[in-house]
């Protein structure tokens, strides 16, 4: 576990005493520094004191604990987060506004709790930042942990007190979906027998469209009111351009350079794999029921799903060969491959991100609109995007065991990104003129392609 997961799993243990922190501040009626600094100092503490303790109890059994590891930390952090995506969704706990000792030790010990077992995943996944071994990255650790939680806590208290319990139940959200992740990735790290994932460039790379949807998704926070039909139109024009130039140019492009070196007709393939991946997304939108939410449209079999689910599945299937894609370029990243640009797999991560701002838009905020809590619509706008890293690292992992299909999992990605394109956009557009968006549509494609060659 390197020095960027730490910081990531600080963050999502700190969501606890984040959401408890924003309580605080909402039932006390003046916020002065004492405050801050008992929020900030008793849930920092135990934050960073239960690792700690977690891990010295999980030392004992480090030879049993090893055989196991990457299963134990994948259940204790799945675990962890899902109960912390439950109780997102509970009904609100009375927070008192007492700071004295009795109630702060104790709010404190019940937002550290699952930081206990945390500490025994350090065990099981060691901490790797200092070159020295054992105790020392343990103590950076939870250092860490502690000081970002510390931190956190004190914003919480701020944020209730002006904010309320608007950003509780998202924090939770937050919180939960990143310790989740973490913990496949330790998981699929482990059953990687090429050991490629141990680059953690790579696991970045998986990530940063996966921000990109959480910060999409988190807008549902802020606007209340509903997307006007200009605006809607030109965020699909940009996202629609960025998709095609990324299936052009970052996936049909380099396919076509890459089976020229070993075979003849190497266009062939390419469009056989191409026309496989129009069909793979096909069978896709035809077998999965789902709901496009503005043209109200529900396609593939009857369901009794809910109609949340629904619309957030219509933004799963469009992002699965996003995944695909994107798994692909940062395997060839891994292998070094010639006829891809070294620059290739940062820009179309970038890419990815930017145009799934509002895509998972697209999914919270007609959800909300609907009557779901902001909550469950952020929640549902976050969960769109997860399969782009899980999709990306299956993608590499097969892709570094069977390397000489590279070129053939490209062309596959980029018409199954072409299909999804051109079957959505007039669903999510507007009977209207769409001048706009055909001026958004050609900005996206033309900033991506110079991104590429530049």
């Amino acid at each position: 576990m390197g020095i960027f997961e730490l910081v990531l799993l600080s963050i999502g243990l700190a969501m606890d005493a984040f959401a408890v922190s924003i309580c605080k501040g909402l039932a006390v009626k003046k916020i002065t520094a004492r405050e801050f600094l008992l929020c900030g100092i008793w849930f920092g503490s135990f934050q960073g004191l239960m690792p700690l303790i977690g891990y010295l109890v999980g030392s004992r059994f480090e030879k049993l604990i090893s055989v196991v590891a990457p299963w134990v930390a994948f259940i204790l952090l799945s675990l962890i987060g899902g109960n912390m995506i439950k109780e997102a969704f509970a009904p609100p706990e009375e927070v008192k506004p007492e700071f004295d000792v009795k109630t702060m030790f104790m709010m404190a010990v019940a937002t550290s709790i699952d930081a206990l077992a945390v500490g025994i995943t350090f065990v099981a996944v060691p901490v790797k930042v200092f070159k020295t071994e054992g105790i020392h990255n343990v103590l950076l650790a939870v250092v860490l942990i502690g000081v970002i939680t510390c931190v956190i806590s004190m914003l919480g208290v701020k944020i209730g007190h002006i904010f309320g319990m608007r950003y509780k139940s998202g924090s939770e959200i937050m919180g939960g979906t990143i310790l989740i992740f973490i913990g496949l990735r330790s998981l699929i790290t482990h059953l990687d027998k090429s050991k490629a994932l141990s680059d953690s460039e790579i696991i970045f790379g998986m990530l940063i469209p996966l921000i990109g949807t959480v910060l999409g998704a988190a807008v549902v926070y802020a606007k209340k009111n509903k997307l006007s039909d200009g605006l809607r139109r030109i965020m699909i024009g940009g996202t629609s351009g960025i998709m095609i130039s990324i299936a052009v140019w970052g996936m049909i492009e380099p396919a076509v350079s890459g089976l020229k070196e070993t075979i003849k007709n190497g266009i062939i393939p390419v469009v056989v794999c191409f026309c496989g991946g129009v069909l793979f997304q096909y069978l896709l939108d035809a077998v999965v029921p789902h709901t496009h939410a503005y043209a109200n449209i529900t396609e593939g079999p009857k369901s009794e799903l809910d109609p949340e689910i629904k619309v957030m599945l219509s933004e799963v299937i469009h992002h699965i060969p996003e995944g695909i894609a994107l798994g692909a370029i940062y395997a060839g990243h891994f292998l070094e491959i010639k006829w891809l640009s070294a620059s290739m797999a940062i820009v179309l991560a970038i890419a990815i991100a930017v145009q799934n701002i509002p895509e998972a838009l697209f999914v919270s905020l007609p959800i909300r609109e609907n009557g779901t809590n902001t909550g469950k619509s952020f929640f549902m706008g976050v969960v769109s995007g997860v399969p782009i890293p899980l999709f990306g690292i299956i993608t590499v992992i097969v892709s570094l065991l069977f390397s000489s299909i590279l070129p053939y999992v490209m062309a596959l990605a980029g018409g199954a990104l072409i299909y999804t394109t051109i079957e959505e956009i007039p669903q999510l557009g507007s009977k209207k003129d769409n001048d706009k968006g055909a001026l958004a549509f050609v900005v996206g494609f033309a900033i991506v392609m110079f991104m590429i060659f530049i």
